[in-house]
């Protein structure tokens, strides 16, 4: 039997967690992957495949061409915020950045649903596939089918397919000392998120920043030649920033002061809605990290899980925030002053 629509549904409510902040931790997720695939392993040209497994980055690039190479990519989660329309969009938005954050365009993508079709009415579930539309056609990208299953947690993301070149293409491991530190979105997401499923207050201001699509800062970031980025999700800016330290071999200084939070993030952060995924990320990080020069709250924040976050770049583009720099290699892969 499937539910009908009766009265509007709390979606936040029907998932353990909430976006980005739902993920595996870093660490166990680490300790599962290491030793599944070694250069030897490899399948097909070795050399063809540009960016696989070793540094945890957003996607896998394997070369088609001199002037080609495939981006491929899936994200997906449970309910962020209530609107089955807005999941939708930031959870397209989500997936297509993985893309971006790669230097690329996505070209087509298919839906990845996960619905309980005898709680929640389909009627929610095509709102959730509307929005992811209508955030791949903004952004330029084929959306053909997919795939669906009966879940007793409602969940929804996209694989993605896109294009780059390799000449153009940006990864994690590319960070040299010198280097700026650029970040494109304010954090504070996770602790938003964290609120509104917990009180019902909407954040539209979040929810903008969520849907916004990475694709200009991207583009802009193209055209400075950078050649180092990441985008910032589920791990959080000290997680993901670690895994670029660490891949690149060297030391990322971070200035708290420079960083940006969205409105109501600190506020929230006070009244002690905090994800899980943030606690665990700052866990994991914390040892390689040297957060001697701020307090327990200002760690968490710096740790917030975020859901379609904005990019980590190695280097300044017009309008983003310079966070701190990249410095030789030194006792810690992070130095927060």
């Amino acid at each position: 039997m499937t539910a009908t629509m009766r009265s509007p549904a709390r979606l936040t409510q029907y998932a353990h967690g909430g976006g980005c902040a739902c993920k595996i931790p870093p660490g166990e997720l680490e300790d599962v992957v290491a030793t599944l695939l070694t250069p030897g392993d490899r399948t097909g040209r070795a050399d063809d495949l540009l960016v696989g497994l070793e540094h945890g980055d957003d996607a896998a690039v394997v070369r088609l061409d001199e002037h080609r190479a495939v981006v491929v990519t899936t994200d997906f989660f449970t309910p962020v915020v209530d609107d089955a329309y807005d999941w939708g969009r930031i959870a397209a938005a989500n997936a297509l950045s993985d893309v971006y954050a790669m230097g690329g365009s996505p070209l087509v993508a298919v839906n990845l649903l996960a619905w309980p079709r005898g709680v929640l009415p389909f009627e929610l579930a095509r709102e959730v596939l509307r929005g992811g539309l209508d955030v791949a056609r903004a952004a330029g990208c084929h959306v053909a089918g997919g795939h669906s299953v009966d879940d007793p947690e409602p969940k929804y993301g996209m694989a993605v397919t896109g294009l780059v070149r390799p000449d153009r293409l940006m990864r994690n491991d590319a960070a040299r000392a010198g280097q700026p530190l650029t970040l494109t979105k304010p954090l504070g997401l996770g602790v938003l998120n964290s609120r509104h499923k917990n009180t019902g207050e909407r954040f539209p201001h979040a929810v903008e920043t969520m849907v916004t699509l990475n694709r200009d800062a991207a583009a802009a970031a193209v055209r400075a030649g950078i050649r180092c980025a990441t985008d910032v999700t589920g791990f959080g800016l000290l997680g993901h920033l670690l895994k670029v330290a660490r891949a690149s071999n060297v030391t990322a200084v971070v200035d708290a002061g420079a960083v940006p939070y969205l409105d109501g993030a600190r506020e929230s952060l006070r009244d002690g809605f905090v994800p899980g995924g943030s606690r665990r990320n700052l866990a994991w990080a914390q040892p390689h990290c040297d957060l001697s020069a701020v307090d327990d709250a200002e760690a968490v924040l710096l740790a917030d899980a975020q859901t379609s976050g904005g990019l980590l770049l190695a280097g300044e583009i017009p309008g983003a925030p310079v966070i701190g720099e990249f410095v030789p290699r030194g006792e810690y892969l992070v130095v927060v002053r």
